[in-house]
């Protein structure tokens, strides 16, 4: 391992700390960022939109889906770092080989999702939603609309349980 990677170099990120302490934080972080994230998106964002009667407009899948678009560029990225510093963390930890296992199973099952959220789903919604015909005067949403939004709940609630999962073993992750 280089220097840097195990501590030794005193320019490193979050100087001052043992190498699994490091990589803790930073997993913890990035899960807790994204987390909270999501829940203010599910729990505050969306509901405000559908009461505020802002989904039966005519523009409501194009603002969503600039709203999920940035939102899932960002989960992304905190895939990325939690998949990364839970790597570097199971390395530099004394943990069983089964605990590691779970946890880089559980980081690469939150990337799968964000990607599912970012090339599958969020586009395939958005295209169903926009309204090309401008002459039409009723906006019924398309059927699979339904199972589409159930689709995406099974995964937010997954990604909220494995988050949580993750979150639990990488404060659990003993140092060398």
């Amino acid at each position: 391992m280089t220097q840097a990677f195990n501590g030794g170099d005193k320019n490193s990120f979050l100087v001052g700390q043992a190498p699994t302490r490091r990589w803790q934080n930073v997993a913890m972080g990035s899960l807790g960022l994204w987390i909270g994230g999501s829940l203010v998106l599910d729990l505050v964002v969306m509901p405000t939109l559908w009461a505020t009667g802002m989904m039966e407009s005519s523009g409501f899948a194009s603002a969503s889906y600039s709203i999920f678009w940035i939102f899932n560029r960002v989960e992304l990225l905190c895939a990325a770092a939690a998949l990364s510093s839970v790597w570097a963390l199971i390395e530099v930890s004394k943990t069983t080989l089964d605990t590691k296992r779970e946890m880089l199973a559980s980081a690469v099952m939150l990337l799968f999702i964000a990607l599912s959220y970012t090339f599958v789903l969020t586009p395939y919604m958005s295209g169903l939603g926009i309204d090309l015909d401008v002459f039409t005067t009723t906006t019924a949403l398309p059927a699979d609309m339904d199972r589409l939004h159930a689709i995406y709940w099974i995964l937010e609630a997954s990604k909220l349980g494995i988050a949580g999962l993750l979150l639990s073993k990488c404060n659990g992750v003993i140092a060398r």
